[in-house]
């Protein structure tokens, strides 16, 4: 190891933030940072400062000190370069370099000091990436947003059904000239107004009903009033059905596209995990892979106190050269030799109804091997314009594909394009001049297809080729398999949600 931690520090030596790459107490880091400002000679201007163990190397932060601790054999020019890195990643996270700032973004710190340095070795990355791997942008955040969208609308139009139906049995009493039946009541208020009130401003309040004066009560009615405009349910109704919603019937059916794309909710557990990967890959379209990268995250959530101080044990079944990363407060000798994830003080409890990442995984390769799906394009220039044959295969058979939705560009203006053989379905986007190939599954009974199509146009103009899909297995196959107290051993229930989903997926 050359990088033994990377700290920010006072003029006096005490520690603001500090991350340790090897397997450090705090009290040996506390020393040795404070016995850091008493070795620098003031006469005299170095970037490092040495004593017979170890190597400080360091750049002054205004009234702080970015501080490199390093073994005396690492190269000094290399350790000047993350050095550099190290000290512009502080101004992205922080506004002003002072204590205050620093402390209250430690952890933001902490994580991008981790992107810089692995096992104590420097990572090839700059500051744009750094960036990018910190954000994590959330796909399970996007779909709990989408789901409650859904839920709210589809509330929404079940209460219209229900006040429907109550103005339908209003209507039918009276026909029958029987007592106005009550639909729910509130306080002391009669059952017949509180009827009326409600199915005359909302269900139809652009016609507006004369209760016979027989039927309404005498005095002012201080039922509760839903609604106030006469318009505004039907306002909501016109924006509904510009958005695509389709307003429930009578008979129950339900219309929600996003619904029927969506997963179920979990049932979850009082200790849940979230096992998400994220895939960017970018082909050529002649072959070969440029660039692909898969990044991983298990997830931990824990609502019962009772199962705070508990033990992950993880089934790592990679064979494609994985660089795991497991959160600082987690025994990284317990998960290096037995694959099992717990903190490195097993008195403490897991943070309660909080998300806490505990280990981290990412996949760089230009390996063909490892490309999950393949998209072969192979437009032929002919007589009226272009004949296109696109096929994919799936290569890692242990996947199921979902929703897949391979988006071809066609020229403009030359109208739709002309079908052939197609596996699956496609739409036809002329206002995107896109053309969706949609395949609801792809697995090992269905790793192959091709579609065949026939449209104006010049070979380029089929590029580039984008891909989506969702799977509900991971592609590094990092499970885990149990979760146990720390006293006893005792096995805790718990429920896994497992998310493999795409970032980026083009053939250029």
């Amino acid at each position: 190891m050359v990088l033994l931690a990377a700290a920010v520090c006072t003029k006096a030596g005490k520690a603001i933030v500090s991350r340790q790459f090897v397997e450090m107490t705090r009290t040996r880091i506390e020393g040795l940072l404070a016995a850091f400002p008493k070795l620098m000679n003031t006469g005299k201007q170095h970037t490092f400062v040495e004593t017979d163990s170890v190597r400080y190397v360091y750049q002054p932060l205004e009234k702080l000190y970015m501080v490199l601790i390093t073994t005396k054999n690492s190269n000094i020019l290399e350790d000047l370069e993350t050095l550099r890195l190290f000290s512009r990643v502080i101004p992205e996270y922080c506004r002003v370099l002072e204590e205050s700032e620093i402390s209250e973004h430690c952890f933001d710190l902490i994580f991008a000091f981790d992107e810089i340095v692995a096992l104590g070795y420097r990572e090839n990355v700059n500051l744009a990436q750094i960036r990018t791997f910190t954000e994590m942008d959330s796909h399970e955040e996007k779909v709990f947003r989408a789901v409650r969208e859904t839920q709210e609308r589809e509330a929404k139009a079940e209460m219209r059904r229900k006040a429907k139906e109550l103005q339908q049995a209003r209507r039918d009493a009276e026909r029958s000239g029987k007592k106005v039946p009550a639909f729910g009541g509130f306080g002391n208020v009669s059952s017949v107004s509180s009827g009326s009130l409600i199915t005359d401003t909302i269900v139809e309040p652009e016609k507006p009903k004369i209760t016979p004066s027989a039927v309404r009560s005498s005095g002012p009615s201080r039922a509760l009033k839903l609604g106030a405009k006469g318009k505004e349910v039907d306002n909501f109704v016109d924006q509904l059905k510009s958005e695509g919603e389709t307003i429930i019937s009578t008979s129950g059916k339900r219309g929600s596209d996003v619904s029927k794309v969506l997963p179920p909710p979990v049932n979850m557990e009082s200790v849940h995990l979230r096992v998400e990967e994220k895939i960017s890959l970018a082909c050529g379209r002649d072959g070969g892979l440029q660039n692909m990268e898969v990044l991983g995250m298990v997830t931990l959530r824990v609502t019962d106190e009772k199962n705070g101080r508990i033990r992950l044990i993880i089934n790592n079944n990679d064979n494609k050269g994985l660089q795991l990363q497991t959160h600082p407060n987690v025994d990284k000798k317990l998960f290096t030799a037995e694959s099992v994830i717990g903190l490195k003080n097993p008195e403490k409890s897991f943070p309660l109804n909080n998300d806490v990442g505990v280990l981290k995984w990412r996949l760089q390769t230009t390996d063909e091997s490892l490309i999950p799906l393949t998209i072969n394009c192979w437009p032929s220039e002919s007589g009226s314009g272009c004949d296109v044959n696109i096929e994919y295969e799936l290569q890692e058979e242990n996947l199921e594909l979902n929703d897949v939705v391979i988006c071809i560009p066609v020229p403009s203006g030359v109208g739709a394009p002309v079908i052939g053989d197609l596996d699956g379905e496609y739409k036809h986007d002329s206002r995107r001049n896109l053309l969706e190939w949609c395949l609801p599954v792809i697995d090992a009974n269905n790793k192959t297809g091709s579609l065949e199509f026939s449209i104006a146009g010049q070979p380029n103009d089929f590029f580039p080729i984008n891909v989506s899909f969702v799977s509900k297995r991971s592609y590094c196959d990092i499970q885990v398999t149990k979760v146990s107290h720390v006293d006893g051993d005792s096995s805790v229930r718990f429920s896994t949600e497992t998310s493999f989903v795409v970032d980026k997926y083009v053939i250029e």
